[in-house]
């Protein structure tokens, strides 16, 4: 079952520190994004990574449509691999959806984990105005799917220059839509309503360990409102607006990155 586990999330440890950190990657995404941040922590942290089930090399006859019909299902894979590996007082560093898997995950099992830092994160993707501000009309949302039926390389040449933002760096954009583009377009296109179609707002207030929020300046998924929003409802939580803009900058700024994490952990073991 442990190597079960552990070649079906693609699981590799690295590291010559005893404190777990956990990367995980976003949407349409695999563990190879963290390379220029995972790195920076490996002399200091047991350093873990790991690809979602129809990401990366996975096998997708692991992928079971049922299971990942809801977020929940990702954060038990979580879990899962938490157990496996024995975490205790582990970071959960989670990029876009990941940061709401990993919330999922520690609510339902807190023993495993010590902080969570969210990257570019959103509770909801749709607004619900006049209270709320995610970014996204439900049309919005409904033509992205449509078009990942109809055409899934042109939503991915579409979607990845809107998103990845920098645009005078051409190669991380045809890196984004290759990575999109890679991913079997069934999985796909359930991973992404089950992720722009989530409202995981009324969970935020079930969260108990501290939190990091990295907001990137300009951010068409996971606007500037929306930290503001986290930050007002996670107990404990630390808001930090990054230089970056975009919707990767562990890509396109991973030096800012990794040190806007390094100095929230280092004032955690101060305080």
């Amino acid at each position: 079952m442990i190597n079960d586990i552990r070649i079906r999330n693609n699981v590799k440890v690295l590291g010559k520190g005893e404190q777990p950190i956990l990367f995980a990657h976003g949407y349409g995404c695999d563990q190879d994004m963290w390379r220029y941040v995972a790195p920076e922590f490996e002399e200091d942290y047991r350093v873990i990574l790991f690809d979602y089930v129809g990401s990366g090399e996975t096998n997708i006859d692991d992928y079971d449509p049922k299971r990942y019909n809801h977020l929940k299902g990702y954060a038990q894979d979580v879990l899962e691999i938490a157990e496996t590996l024995e975490l205790n007082n582990a970071i959960f560093v989670g990029h876009s959806v990941s940061s709401m898997i990993g919330m999922f995950a520690l609510i339902k099992e807190p023993k495993h984990f010590e902080r969570l830092i969210m990257l570019g994160s959103s509770p909801c993707y749709v607004n619900d105005l006049p209270d709320y501000y995610g970014g996204f009309e439900m049309k919005d949302i409904q033509e992205l799917l449509t078009m990942m039926e109809m055409n899934f390389t042109g939503w991915a040449s579409y979607l990845a220059p809107i998103v990845m933002k920098n645009h005078d760096r051409c190669e991380l954009t045809e890196e984004l839509e290759k990575s999109f583009c890679s991913r079997d377009p069934v999985i796909a296109r359930q991973f992404a309503e089950v992720t722009f179609l989530s409202d995981c707002r009324s969970e935020l207030e079930k969260l108990t360990v501290p939190s990091l929020i990295l907001q990137c300046s300009e951010d068409s998924i996971a606007p500037k409102e929306v930290g503001d929003y986290l930050h007002s409802r996670l107990k404990n939580s630390t808001l930090q607006l990054m230089r970056a803009k975009g919707h990767y900058p562990h890509l396109s700024h991973p030096e800012e990155t990794a040190q806007l994490i390094k100095n929230y952990l280092q004032k955690s073991i101060l305080f």
